[in-house]
């Protein structure tokens, strides 16, 4: 009865890897390589974006929450909409000033290239550790299906995913990013269904006994100056500011997400599909907790122990529990988040070293297709880190929340640097060097040795950049003259 499981991904994976690699005759240049040429229309890179924010963390994470909580974690969904608008009207005109590959050029052009080298070697450690706790979390779906090692489970996704990334490049990013997003939320609904049908009394006993235990519960407005309210995770003001700041980092700073929209063919486009992407976000996440409270109300019936750690509840009852085919089919779109979001990763990380440290302190004159040769062997030296830093994951509770807060960390001190060049104008390289390194010194303290939950991280990190970088901007005395944006 496996075998169908088998073949159905199997074929999923040679499928769209093969998909992927189709879009290795279109790579002629960087611009090609890493901005897919500026061609693809705005629901694409809508649905791309979608993908990047989800991972297998939102897949095997999200119902986690929800089965040990409620729905609280839509607090934090609810500030990303905010975060949307604040940068379509802050970040995007900026961005789309003359062409830019990389969101750190603006701190090029703002500041000046230390700053520039600062911001962008700070989102190299960020995402190359926050894609190592998610190739992690492929690997607990890939062991359960495969029955295999952790190591072989990593090497195997990983190799595939570079194969279509390595020679396909943005474009096959964004396309295979549109495929493998219809797949996992289909997936999803489909195994909502299924699970559906194994709950006797189906829907209406769901809703019963998860409205008794307030597992609907989405807002927790309690308030106070006190430590225990800011080691609250999902409190109303811990989602709300904390998911609008994070998300404000994430889509206005990192390349990660930046890169998708400098893809877009204009600054309208590009606010067009960063806006899209929330609703189909919200609709997600509030899929992905329903699925959790099923799951929930299944064990509480039956008795059974969940499987621990709790990141195994999902992917091990497809696995367990849903009808041959169907069990492949949903795994297989559990994978393709995983390789969506991991393509792009490779992608971002191999931007960024080329554009921002490589080719601006290169001496040699190459050609654009040399630097797109070197481009593709920064990559696969990037699928080696992650790969070695996923080895080292192995140890976190919780996917989801290991992710989040890793990126967390980074995220204020380049919030606020970025924020820094954007609304102020006498504030120079130095003082906003000594700003963000404060930030990061700051949050480092802060995750190691204080309680404080991670929906506050950013927040902090960006008040403390900037002000930090203000208050040196009185005392530090600027030679240069700096170019305001």
């Amino acid at each position: 009865m496996r075998w169908l499981d088998f073949g159905v991904i199997v074929t999923y994976l040679l499928g769209i890897t093969w998909f992927g690699f189709r879009f290795r005759e279109s790579q002629k240049s960087l611009k090609d390589y890493f901005l897919g040429g500026r061609n693809a229309p705005w629901w694409a890179i809508a649905f791309s974006i979608v993908s990047a924010e989800t991972s297998t963390l939102t897949v095997i994470g999200t119902p986690a929450l929800s089965f040990n909580g409620n729905f609280g974690f839509l607090q934090v969904v609810f500030g990303y909409l905010l975060a949307r608008l604040i940068i379509s009207v802050l970040f995007l005109p900026q961005y789309f000033r003359g062409e830019m590959f990389t969101a750190y050029e603006l701190m090029l052009r703002r500041f000046g290239p230390n700053i520039r080298k600062l911001t962008a070697g700070s989102f190299l450690g960020l995402r190359a550790l926050a894609e190592g706790v998610r190739v992690f979390a492929i690997s607990i779906v890939v062991s359960i299906v495969l029955g295999t090692g952790e190591f072989v489970s990593e090497l195997f996704i990983v190799c595939l995913t570079l194969f279509y990334t390595f020679e396909g490049g943005m474009t096959a990013v964004i396309w295979t990013d549109v495929v493998q997003m219809f797949l996992y939320v289909a997936g999803a609904i489909l195994s909502l269904f299924v699970i559906l049908q194994q709950i006797p009394g189906g829907w209406d006993h769901v809703y019963q006994m998860a409205n008794e235990a307030n597992k609907f519960q989405v807002f927790d407005f309690a308030f106070s100056f006190t430590p225990e309210f800011f080691s609250k995770t999902y409190t109303f003001w811990a989602g709300f500011f904390g998911g609008c700041f994070l998300t404000t980092a994430s889509h206005g700073t990192e390349q990660l997400m930046v890169q998708r929209l400098l893809s877009a063919k204009n600054e309208k486009e590009a606010r067009l599909a960063l806006l899209a992407s929330w609703f189909v976000i919200l609709f997600q996440f509030t899929l992905f907790l329903i699925i959790g409270i099923m799951l929930w109300v299944y064990y509480t019936d039956s008795q059974l122990a969940p499987p621990n750690p709790p990141d195994r509840i999902y992917p091990k009852f497809i696995w367990d529990f849903l009808p041959p085919g169907v069990s492949g089919l949903v795994i297989a779109a559990i994978l393709a988040a995983a390789m969506s979001n991991l393509s792009a990763a490779l992608n971002s990380l191999a931007s960024t070293t080329v554009m921002d440290f490589i080719k601006p302190l290169d001496k040699q004159t190459r050609t654009d297709a040399q630097y797109l040769a070197l481009a593709k062997r920064i990559t696969v030296l990037w699928c080696g880190i992650l790969f070695a830093i996923a080895l080292l994951a192995r140890n976190v509770k919780s996917v989801l929340e290991a992710g989040l807060g890793i990126a967390s960390i980074v995220y204020g001190a380049l919030l606020g640097v970025f924020l820094l060049g954007l609304l102020t104008k006498r504030t120079g390289e130095r003082a906003a060097m000594v700003g963000m390194s404060c930030g990061l010194s700051l949050m480092l303290y802060v995750k190691f040795f204080t309680s404080i939950a991670w929906t506050w991280y950013v927040l902090i990190g960006t008040l403390v950049t900037f002000l930090t970088a203000l208050a040196a901007s009185t005392v530090i005395t600027e030679k240069e003259k700096q170019t305001h944006v």
